[in-house]
């Protein structure tokens, strides 16, 4: 009997890529970016970056900040205090808590690694590994991430 011989993604790769599809879901105007975590290879939250539920999409004009810096009326990275979408790990993270379900242990894969602010979240939540695709613009997430002992991983595709 001949069997087909299939390639299946492995793990990291099969939720990296889903990373992928639900950022597809941002409303952001600026960047989309997904998040994964998952708890013994379960998914148990998503999460991608954009305004508050019931908020006006930023893609609508919901945010000023972004439409602002957008238009280049603001420079890179000033006035981030008046942005009001939520990134994709804080969304991950809140989508768990509003379902009651625990964060304590699992892994997040996200397509761009974590800022600051979300590096702190993670650490809280007590997620213990982060794999993501694209690099910050600073590493100064990654870094608290390791000063934490959060494992830290850049996913790259497999040759």
């Amino acid at each position: 009997m001949n069997f087909k011989v299939l390639k299946r993604p492995g793990w990291d790769e099969y939720f990296i890529n889903l990373a992928e599809v639900v950022r597809t879901r941002s409303n952001c105007i600026r960047l989309q970016v997904g998040a994964v975590i998952v708890q013994g290879r379960h998914i148990i939250a998503t999460g991608y970056n954009g305004t508050p539920f019931g908020i006006k999409n930023c893609c609508d004009g919901g945010c000023q900040r972004c439409l602002d810096r957008e238009n280049q009326r603001l420079r890179v990275n000033e006035r981030k205090d008046l942005c009001i979408c939520l990134h994709a790990e804080e969304n991950a993270i809140i989508q768990s808590a509003y379902h009651g379900v625990s964060t304590h242990g699992a892994v997040m894969y996200v397509t761009m690694a974590p800022c600051l602010q979300c590096a702190k979240k993670i650490i809280n939540a007590g997620i213990v590994k982060v794999i993501y695709r694209l690099s910050h613009q600073d590493d100064l997430g990654i870094r608290l991430l390791r000063q934490a002992a959060v494992a830290v991983t850049c996913y790259s595709s497999p040759r």
